[in-house]
């Protein structure tokens, strides 16, 4: 008898369960279900939607995105995404992979002010800094320039080292104890040994630092003025409401390259980081 309450209470449990984790699936898929759903309206107008649902259904917006590049092009805004996303993931990774290594790994002064120091600044929004950025970016001559949001995003970087830091310290001492027994350089420490066992946490960092400048709006229509050098984010919400078609697909679309990388890097997030080391 208790045995078939037991069960009885765990069926019952279960069911619960699995109705709030569908509830908050759907709550979420939901508003993805209805942009994919609006990205194939024929009209492409905001106003000419049945409820959520577009009346008549079409290729058009997809067309058009591409094809249509008088006032808005798409295709030369994705150009300009993947330049600023990838060279702010190349050296806003290196930067903080550099960062948290040193202060992993090193005791020097001012270590622990450093680091309370970052932590209270991490505190402060990063729109308060964007009246001093932009008279920065002026004074420099950065305005329009693409390298301008390249070289903030990365700067910017090091100050999320925390969760790389946390990563490197769980590293066994006895590695590099070993290899500076056997006359290994500091440099060659971090390259050959460190490097290797981080994966993981190098397609983390890099993941996030490309999807950042990706998907940000706020900075890059700060300092993009001109057309031309707009970023998508940028660019789609320039769009009206009768291009909303237009809008959806391009949404829909820059979701893509994230899709992709994940998919192939996603086999060196399940690497534990003691593979092939020494056991303590």
């Amino acid at each position: 008898m208790k045995k078939n309450k037991m069960s009885k209470s765990k069926k019952i449990d279960a069911v619960i369960t699995y109705t709030i984790l569908i509830a908050v699936c759907f709550v979420f898929f939901f508003p993805v279900l209805w942009l994919i759903m609006a990205s194939f309206s024929k009209s492409g107008s905001i106003y000419d939607l049945n409820g959520f649902f577009p009346k008549s259904y079409s290729l058009g917006g997809y067309i058009k995105l591409f094809t249509d590049t008088n006032m808005y092009d798409y295709p030369n805004w994705i150009k300009n995404t993947l330049f600023v996303s990838i060279g702010s993931s190349v050296i806003g990774t290196t930067l903080v992979i550099l960062t948290a290594y040193t202060i992993s790994r090193f005791q020097f002064k001012s270590k622990k002010v450093l680091m309370k120091s970052t932590l209270i600044l991490n505190m402060f929004p990063s729109f308060m800094g964007m009246t001093a950025v932009y008279l920065l970016m002026v004074n420099f001559g950065l305005i329009n320039q693409l390298w301008s949001l390249i070289l903030i995003y990365a700067a910017g970087a090091p100050m999320g080292y925390l969760v790389q830091k946390g990563y490197f310290d769980t590293i066994s001492n006895s590695i590099y104890e070993a290899a500076r027994m056997d006359g290994a350089s500091n440099f060659r420490i971090f390259l050959r040994i460190t490097l290797p066992l981080s994966k993981p946490i190098i397609v983390y960092t890099a993941l996030t630092s490309f999807a950042w400048p990706w998907s940000d709006f706020i900075l890059p229509n700060l300092l993009l003025k001109k057309k031309d050098m707009w970023t998508v984010a940028v660019g789609l919400m320039h769009l009206d409401e009768t291009q909303f078609t237009r809008f959806a697909a391009g949404s829909i679309f820059i979701a893509v390259p994230i899709v992709i990388l994940y998919f192939c890097l996603s086999k060196f997030l399940v690497q534990g980081v003691s593979a092939g080391a020494v056991k303590e």
